[in-house]
C-alpha cells in the first residue's frame, strides 16, 4: 500500500468521521498502488441542509494525478454514500485517463 500518499480529509457537521475517512485513505492508496500517477488527494464532506432537502450531503474528491488532477462531487441523503459515489467517480476517471494515456498512438496531434 502506498503510505506516502497524502489524503487531506475535511468533514462538516459530521459527529465521527474516522470511519468515513479510513474508508477514502484505503480506496484512494488502493487506487494509488496501480500506478505512480497519483500523488496526493482531497477529500471534502458537508451536509448541505436539514428536513426536506432531497440531498443532504455533498463529498468532493480531488485526485493529484499527473499530468491533470481529477475531481469527481456526488450527492446523497447519507455522507457514506456521497463519499462511496464520489470515490467511485475518481476511480472510474482515473482508470479512463490511464488507459487512454496508455495508447500514445490514439493520442489527438496538437
Amino acid at each position: 500500500m502506498n503510505a506516502d500518499l497524502y489524503v487531506e480529509f475535511q468533514s462538516e457537521d459530521l459527529p465521527d468521521d474516522s470511519a468515513l475517512r479510513a474508508e477514502a485513505e484505503r480506496d484512494l492508496r488502493s487506487l494509488a498502488d496501480e500506478a505512480h500517477d497519483m500523488v496526493g488527494a482531497s477529500v471534502a464532506i458537508e451536509r448541505l441542509g436539514h428536513g426536506e432537502t432531497p440531498y443532504l450531503y455533498r463529498a468532493r474528491v480531488v485526485a493529484y494525478v499527473r499530468p491533470e488532477n481529477i475531481a469527481a462531487v456526488e450527492r446523497a441523503d447519507s455522507a457514506r454514500g456521497a463519499l462511496k459515489g464520489a470515490l467511485a467517480a475518481i476511480e472510474r476517471e482515473v482508470r479512463d485517463r490511464r488507459e487512454e494515456l496508455g495508447r500514445p498512438w490514439e493520442q489527438p496531434q496538437g
